[in-house]
């Protein structure tokens, strides 16, 4: 038989058999498959916990639309979009806010279908604890897992099993068993530590605010007494103290300030705090709100922060402690959720979004992809939509992070197409990469080399190339624009740019910066191509003849090629056979 008693701290049983209160907000998403009932069980949560208004419930009652057996569609309680109650189904995460005698509640209600599991991922991403609802009818589905590894990888310390539609299965204790030992032993294969699993019937309202009487076997809470003796920690504000600049306010000469929401830790008067990227330490002088000045400012509160002294602070640098500053650098691993139609192009330079700052990166490698069915990693090139792997990520500008399992906020970033705008990815940082590059000079001197070709290679996807194109500029300009929208480091060098004697010192210049370029010069009877050939070698050259192809044609056949010879190198320097 389940426990009488939920293993979870500060929980415990009062002489009236309830569990006693734990003081906070909590924060819960549910999820699970499609039509499992998350949005039933939520509507019947609030109703029973009579945190509905009298308006609602009378618009719910007039609706049209009603899939329930019972007088009341529940699921129209959270299922604000048309599409949702014409089709029945979550599309968007639905926030709801309400309160039991012992607690403050903010629910997310995310959707099922596997196309929007990216919006299961946000509202888990800020959750305390997360209901994974399991049909009883159905048994553990593979978005059960799907969402139950999200939750866990979001760092969701409650994981709740809430086995719904008991009702269609008799109350059976033997059908809950048996799911509960499937889902817990999908659980303790990811790490996660406790679940509390619960039987419930939503539509009947069974075991979801006050125990059922139709399951006298189950001697456990109901699903709000668990959710309200669930622990909220003060972990962020134990952090180090990590303060992402938003904005500077300066409305005029007498006042500079910095503004932004601390993500952990304190910030007191008089604190000592470390400014990066320059390192430059300094005090807080004072902590500014719109209506007054606070003695103490702790995680989640928007303010501004005058310093002591002047110093160079912008958007996306960091006020951090004197001591557990955060990693800085341009190179860590992560665990990263693919949330596109458009597959991962491991080549491509996207945006990433970190705190306030923002840069340029890219996936340098696919470590591998985690089969969501069996947790075993498989070998990846690319990532499609809902796929999860860990990957190697590699940014232009430095970021200021943690592991996400310590710090949330500065353990998290998405992932941007830089062309349209779309949020592609969301990403978990796991630890930093550090490579020592540190070497002994002509002199003896420890002090840092000249770049190499190799990380040229790794920085930009490719080596150096020149592409020969003679008579059909048009093209070389489309050739440049494609490139650089895939993410190449990508130089035209058209019959205007340079002169004829100036050939060999640009096809030098840009060859040693790592550019792929296109040449498109002006004939002037001499042979260029030849000594531009030499220069970058038989194997990076690439003289192109368009004869018949329209602009597109030639195009797509130049940028193949290129691609191809691009693939080929990245694979031998990987040491992929």
């Amino acid at each position: 038989m389940p426990s009488a008693e939920p293993k979870t701290a500060g929980a415990s049983l009062d002489s009236a058999g309830l569990l006693t209160p734990a003081a906070g907000l909590l924060r819960f998403s549910t999820a699970g498959s499609v039509d499992d009932g998350k949005s039933t069980l939520i509507g019947r949560l609030l109703y029973d916990s009579q945190a509905i208004f009298e308006d609602q419930l009378a618009s719910v009652r007039k609706s049209k639309v009603n899939r329930s057996s019972g007088p009341i569609d529940f699921s129209l309680l959270t299922d604000g979009l048309r599409a949702e109650r014409e089709q029945g189904i979550t599309i968007d995460v639905a926030y709801r806010y309400f309160s039991s005698p012992r607690r403050k509640f903010i629910i997310a209600d995310t959707p099922g279908h596997e196309q929007y599991t990216r919006n299961m991922a946000t509202g888990a991403s800020t959750a305390d604890a997360a209901v994974v609802l399991i049909d009883a009818t159905k048994g553990v589905l593979r978005q059960s897992r799907r969402h139950a590894y999200i939750a866990h990888l979001l760092g969701v310390e409650h994981i709740v099993a809430a086995v719904n539609k008991m009702d269609l299965v008799g109350f059976s204790q033997e059908v809950f068993e048996r799911i509960t030992a499937e889902f817990r032993a999908f659980a303790n294969h990811l790490g996660i530590g406790e679940v509390y699993a619960v039987p419930v019937s939503a539509l009947e309202g069974d075991n979801v605010v006050r125990r059922s009487k139709r399951m006298p076997w189950f001697e456990g809470p109901a699903l709000l007494e668990f959710l309200e003796s669930v622990p909220v920690g003060d972990g962020a504000i134990s952090s180090p103290l990590r303060f992402p600049v938003q904005y500077v306010v300066r409305p005029d000469a007498s006042f500079r300030g910095f503004a932004g929401r601390v993500a952990s830790g304190e910030l007191r008067p008089g604190m000592s705090v470390v400014a990066l990227p320059s390192g430059v330490k300094t005090k807080v002088q004072s902590i500014v709100t719109f209506e007054d000045e606070l003695e103490r400012a702790g995680p989640g509160n928007s303010i501004t922060v005058t310093l002591e002294d002047e110093i160079d602070l912008s958007r996306g640098d960091m006020l951090a402690g004197e001591e557990q500053p955060p990693s800085t650098g341009t190179e860590f691993q992560a665990t990263l959720v693919w949330m596109h139609p458009e597959p991962l192009d491991p080549h491509k330079i996207y945006l990433l979004k970190h705190t306030t700052r923002t840069v340029r990166g890219r996936v340098s490698q696919i470590r591998y992809r985690v089969d969501i069915n069996t947790l075993e990693h498989a070998l990846a090139t690319r990532l499609e939509m809902n796929d999860i792997a860990a990957v190697d990520v590699k940014t232009t500008l430095p970021l200021f992070f943690d592991p996400y399992r310590a710090n949330r906020t500065t353990g998290s970033f998405i992932v941007i197409d830089p062309h349209t705008n779309a949020t592609v990815g969301a990403g978990i940082i796991e630890r930093a990469i550090v490579h020592s590059h540190m070497a002994r000079t002509s002199s003896g001197q420890a002090g840092q080399p000249r770049i190499a070709k190799e990380e040229r290679l790794l920085r930009f996807g490719h080596p150096s190339a020149a592409i020969w194109v003679m008579g059909r500029p048009h093209v070389a300009e489309l050739v440049e624009r494609r490139l650089f929208d895939e993410g190449w480091h990508v130089q035209l060098a058209g019959p205007n740019d340079f002169l004829a004697h100036e050939l060999v010192t640009v096809a030098k210049a840009f060859c040693l910066s790592g550019l792929v370029t296109v040449f498109c010069p002006a004939d002037d009877g001499t042979n260029q191509k030849q000594v531009v050939r030499a220069i970058l070698g038989p194997e990076s050259f690439f003289a192109v003849r368009i004869q018949d192809d329209t602009d597109e044609e030639a195009v797509n056949r130049i940028v193949g090629v290129l691609r191809k010879w691009r693939d080929k190198h990245t694979d031998a320097q990987k040491g992929t056979p």
